[in-house]
């Protein structure tokens, strides 16, 4: 109680106007917006397959610049929380719960890695590589995005670890923007494979 006490008088504490917070709102915000309208692109014209020569260096390009922003995201992320206050809380409990939900979200990351392999977790569908069927597998059993609930698991632990009620804000930020992205990512990627299953019926 006097944790959760401590991070509610906190949230009230926590600079909007900072530039460093104000950065790493926007990063958040653009980093799915980005790939998501490059993709598409690249699904209805093929813009990055023809530049890069083929689809398959046209994935290794937008998997390299979805890292490459991920990792200046995550520096924005933790600059912002450095430059805000901080609880005072004492107790070994809070490291112990920022490091279990940070590792649980590494887990779910690295399985959903895993069971799509590297293409198709940097959007291969929208350059035609698609997979054989809906998988079944953990993490894909227990959740319909683990990739993204992993992700915001891994920055909420950092947000509890450093005891920053700015982080937590951040985190759900993180949550939301994820959330928006699939209501268009979802059914975008349900259509590209409705359309690949109706080409195959014609060609039969």
């Amino acid at each position: 109680l006097i944790m959760a006490s401590q991070f509610v008088s906190g949230l009230l504490e926590v600079d909007f106007t900072k530039p460093s917070f104000v950065f790493s709102v926007l990063a958040i915000a653009f980093q799915p917006t980005w790939w998501n309208i490059a993709a598409r692109a690249e699904y209805r014209t093929q813009w990055l397959s023809k530049l890069a020569g083929s689809k398959k260096v046209g994935v290794y390009i937008l998997a390299t610049a979805i890292v490459s922003f991920g990792l200046f995201r995550d520096y924005l992320f933790q600059q912002a929380i450095v430059d805000q206050a901080k609880i005072s809380y004492p107790g070994q409990e809070l490291d112990a719960l920022g490091w279990a939900l940070a590792a649980a979200g590494f887990v779910l990351v690295m399985s959903s890695f895993w069971a799509l392999g590297f293409i198709n977790t940097f959007l291969g569908d929208y350059f035609g590589f698609l997979l054989p069927g809906r998988l079944t597998g953990f993490p894909f059993n227990v959740l319909s995005d683990p990739m993204y609930v992993g992700s915001t698991l891994i920055f909420l632990g950092n947000a509890l670890r450093y005891r920053s009620p700015a982080g937590i804000v951040l985190s759900a930020w993180v949550w939301i923007v994820y959330y928006i992205a699939l209501q268009f990512e979802g059914p975008f990627t349900a259509k590209i494979y409705e359309n690949a299953a109706k080409n195959k019926n014609k060609g039969n």
